[in-house]
């Protein structure tokens, strides 16, 4: 993995991180934001201690570990990536409540038209502060969004500590039973 100075992630603030993403995926993830790590990569969820790719494998999605930077072949899994705010940040907390909602009517928009079976945005705050759902917990959500169904996962940051990596990949192997029907 490259190593980063300082300096280099604080001028990553400005770069945008493309999505990954197709029309019909079974599952669209959706982070909150990308890190700076992620945005001077250019790589989802590309933060060492992130453990996001871990899981995803975990919990049978992937049939392998995938490193950051094959994010690409999530699509031919029916997988895809993107993110409530587009602006890098070194902290989620770094983000406005008007970010966020800002951010949700726009994924909206993209769930819209990019029809995936599912929704699954990894982090059950930025969930609640996005769609202005206070209550909302982890697991299906009542929204729908046209056709696609929503399902608030835990955030894989290594900053949760509530959820271990097993534990989360329970959670995600709930929602692609739900997306493939199979166990």
């Amino acid at each position: 993995m490259t190593r980063f100075t300082p300096e280099q992630l604080e001028a990553a603030r400005d770069r945008v991180v493309p999505d990954v993403v197709a029309g019909g995926l079974s599952v669209l993830f959706c982070g909150i934001n990308p890190g700076l790590m992620t945005a001077a990569t250019g790589h989802h969820f590309a933060r060492p201690g992130n453990r996001f790719w871990p899981v995803l494998h975990l919990s049978g999605f992937t049939p392998r570990l995938l490193r950051p930077d094959e994010q690409g072949e999530l699509l031919s899994y029916g997988l895809g990536i993107t993110n409530v705010v587009a602006r890098p940040t070194a902290r989620a907390d770094e983000l406005s409540r008007e970010e966020y909602r800002t951010g949700g009517r726009l994924l909206v928009e993209k769930v819209e038209r990019l029809a995936p079976r599912w929704l699954a945005v990894v982090g059950v705050t930025a969930y609640r502060t996005a769609f202005d759902e206070p209550k909302a917990a982890i697991g299906p959500q009542e929204r729908v969004i046209g056709s696609t169904r929503v399902w608030a996962l835990p955030n894989p940051s290594g900053l949760n500590a509530h959820w271990t990596a097993a534990t989360m990949a329970e959670e995600y192997a709930r929602l692609r039973e739900a997306a493939t029907g199979t166990p």
